[in-house]
């Protein structure tokens, strides 16, 4: 597996499984959730994607649950999670309305609350999770400063932002942001022309790609988009998720993707898309049916 350098401090695998329905399945048990990591481990792949929410406040905990029953584990992974997404549940049940909170006072609460329910001492990667329309950028900027100075966070960045965001807060940092995890896939392809690759391609910041598969969608995807994986899945003995995963792999910009799925069987077949090389006339052709038409 590929390893990729961001920081000076964190080097991750280029694949990175993600951890929303952690909490979601029928067993959260330790020894499963070990055997899921130990399956992503067994392919190359270090990097875990969180975040406080997942699971209404849950998944965290549960990952932590494997992390204490094996310590060692902790040594052989990169823990990357989020938060500023407030949602009437769990630990904010009383929370009158779902909205976002960059203050210097929730950043620090969400991040102790991470520590302690993953037990761990410190956070490779700590993202914010949505731009948040009511920021102080100056306070938010202030606080993952800090929080990269006290040795809790090693390093910071964001998730969902578009090209002004990042540019407000890291306009208040001492510290760089490290990356910008947004959703791209053959399902949502505007990132590719809307100026959201092109930004970070430009910095030379390494993208994270949030649901590659369209949510599940292009497992079972029919019309253009289904013929064009299936017949490449063919061409590469893999199935049509690798195909998938390998149009953003492909790309100049060395995308990151973060799957996440429940299965075992699938996670041993996350490190498939590896397997696929597609040239820039295949990767057109899988454009191109994203697109729905042939480009003007």
């Amino acid at each position: 597996m590929e390893r990729v350098r961001l920081t000076d401090t964190l080097e991750i695998s280029r694949l990175i499984y993600g951890m929303w329905r952690l909490g979601d399945d029928k067993d959260t048990s330790p020894a499963h959730v070990e055997r899921k990591i130990q399956t992503c481990l067994d392919q190359g792949i270090t990097a875990f994607d969180q975040a406080d929410i997942y699971g209404g406040y849950t998944a965290e905990a549960v990952l932590g649950g494997a992390l204490k029953a094996n310590p060692a584990l902790r040594d052989r992974i990169e823990i990357v999670t989020k938060c500023g997404i407030v949602a009437p549940v769990g630990r904010y049940a009383s929370s009158m309305v779902k909205h976002y909170d960059t203050s210097r006072a929730h950043i620090e609460k969400s991040v102790e609350a991470s520590l302690a329910d993953m037990g761990i001492e410190t956070i490779d990667l700590l993202l914010i999770h949505r731009p948040d329309p009511f920021m102080d950028h100056h306070e938010t900027a202030s606080a993952l400063d800090d929080l990269v100075k006290s040795g809790k966070v090693k390093n910071v960045g964001v998730s969902n932002f578009r090209p002004w965001d990042w540019q407000l807060l890291q306009s208040a940092m001492k510290t760089e942001l490290v990356t910008n995890q947004i959703e791209i896939s053959l399902k949502e392809i505007s990132p590719f022309t809307n100026g959201d690759v092109a930004f970070h391609q430009r910095l030379g910041t390494r993208i994270m790609a949030w649901s590659p598969l369209g949510g599940g969608a292009l497992i079972s995807e029919g019309g253009a988009i289904g013929a064009v994986l299936d017949e490449l899945a063919g061409d590469y003995g893999v199935d049509r998720s690798a195909v998938a995963v390998a149009f953003l792999l492909a790309h100049p910009a060395q995308v990151l993707p973060v799957l996440g799925t429940n299965n075992l069987e699938r996670i041993g077949r996350i490190a498939d898309a590896l397997k696929v090389n597609l040239d820039r006339e295949t990767w057109y052709r899988l454009y191109e049916a994203a697109l729905g038409k042939e480009v003007p």
